[in-house]
Order: C-alpha cells, then sequence, then structure tokens
C-alpha cells in the first residue's frame, strides 16, 4: 500500500518532467546538481573555515603574548640590576641591624656615650619589643639631665654607632640643677633599635651546641 502511494506521488513529477522541453530539463539537472554540490561543499568544508577562523584568533593572540614577552625581556637587564641594587641595599641594611646577642652591648653603648659627656641617666628604661614582618622594635625609654651641648653631643654620638639607634619623642624642658641655673636640661626620648627575627626555618638549620659530659 505505501509503495503504490509513494509510486502515485512520483510518476506525476516525472511525468511533467518529461513533458518539460530539453533546455528546462538541462536547467532542472544543472540547477538540483549545483545544489547538491554547493550542499556538499558547505558539509565539507565550513567546519574548516571555522577552524581557520580559530586558528587565526590564536595567532594573533601568540603575537601579542609574544610582543609581551620580548618587552620583558629586554627589560630583564635593568630588572636584573635593580634587584642587585636592592640586595646590596638589604645586605647593608642586614649589616647594621644588631644581633640579639648583641643587643645588651649595644644598649651599654649607648648609656656610655651619655656618661662619658657628663650626663646623668634619671631613667634607662627598655620596653617590651614590637614585633614587624622581618624585624623587631626594640624601644628605650631615656630621660638624662646636663647640658644642651652635652645632650646634642650625645645624640650624635648614639646616631653615628656601628648599629641602626633612631631616637623619637625629643623632649627638652629646664633642669633643677641649683648650681647651675637656666643651663641644665632634663632631655626625655626614645632611643630604638632593631634586629632580625629568625624564621623557624633557619632556626632549625642552626646546629644544636654539642652537650660537655660530666
Amino acid at each position: 500500500m505505501k509503495q503504490t502511494s509513494v509510486s502515485s506521488r512520483v510518476t506525476p513529477v516525472f511525468e511533467r518532467i518529461g513533458n518539460l522541453s530539453k533546455v528546462q530539463r538541462i536547467l532542472i539537472c544543472t540547477g538540483a546538481l549545483l545544489l547538491i554540490v554547493g550542499l556538499f561543499g558547505f558539509l565539507s568544508y565550513w567546519p574548516k573555515f571555522q577552524r581557520l577562523a580559530e586558528l587565526d584568533t590564536e595567532l594573533e593572540e601568540m603575537k601579542t603574548k609574544l610582543a609581551i614577552a620580548r618587552r620583558t625581556a629586554a627589560r630583564l637587564p635593568k630588572l636584573r640590576k635593580e634587584l642587585d641594587n636592592v640586595t646590596i641595599s638589604f645586605k647593608m641594611v642586614q649589616r647594621a641591624l644588631p644581633e640579639t646577642e648583641e643587643i645588651p652591648s649595644l644598649l651599654a653603648s649607648v648609656s656610655r656615650c651619655g656618661r662619658d659627656l657628663g650626663l646623668e641617666f634619671l631613667l634607662f628604661e627598655p620596653k617590651a619589643e614590637v614585633n614587624r614582618e622581618f624585624y623587631a622594635e626594640i624601644p628605650v625609654s631615656i630621660r638624662v639631665q646636663g647640658s644642651y651641648h652635652s645632650v646634642g653631643l650625645f645624640l650624635d654620638r648614639v646616631a653615628k654607632l656601628p648599629r641602626i639607634v633612631n631616637v623619637s619623642d625629643l623632649n627638652m624642658a629646664p633642669g633643677g640643677d641649683q648650681k647651675r641655673p637656666g643651663r641644665t636640661l632634663v632631655t626625655s626620648c626614645t632611643a630604638t633599635t632593631y634586629k632580625f627575627i629568625e624564621s623557624a626555618s633557619g632556626k632549625s638549620k642552626r646546629k644544636p651546641a654539642s652537650r660537655k659530659r660530666k
């Protein structure tokens, strides 16, 4: 039944084509052939055109990355030089910061600078350490009594110590020395030195001290 139905539908089509002129039949065949060829070409080559467009986009991205890489490579000598300068500066600062075991002797040097100049220490009180990222601040509250000239020399000598000592919160007021009224000052300030904070990995690399046998 179905075959008869299909054939009954197709037969009139072929009969109509048979009734057409030769030129019309050639045009229909040519059009059908072109349609088949076009459809085949579209299905065969369109994915390739899409891939070609993707490759073109990737090529432009690679060109951009290459240009950035070339600019970065051109800056490498300058960056290396800057890194060397920073490393040198860091080592200089590191040498200027006292080790933990040097802190007591450094504070003693600060005190000795004042006594050698005839200053009377009314207060010399180390405060709690203030931990920063890789170093610690060690502030010391100082209050001395003496002449303006002696205080100036004291601050100058502290600034010239081989290790870093910063003086802040400086305050001067007339002193209470009855023998030299108007010539004695009471100077208070905070002297801050610094030390590196050893990381846990750095401490673990140190070999433990060998114990002596009794």
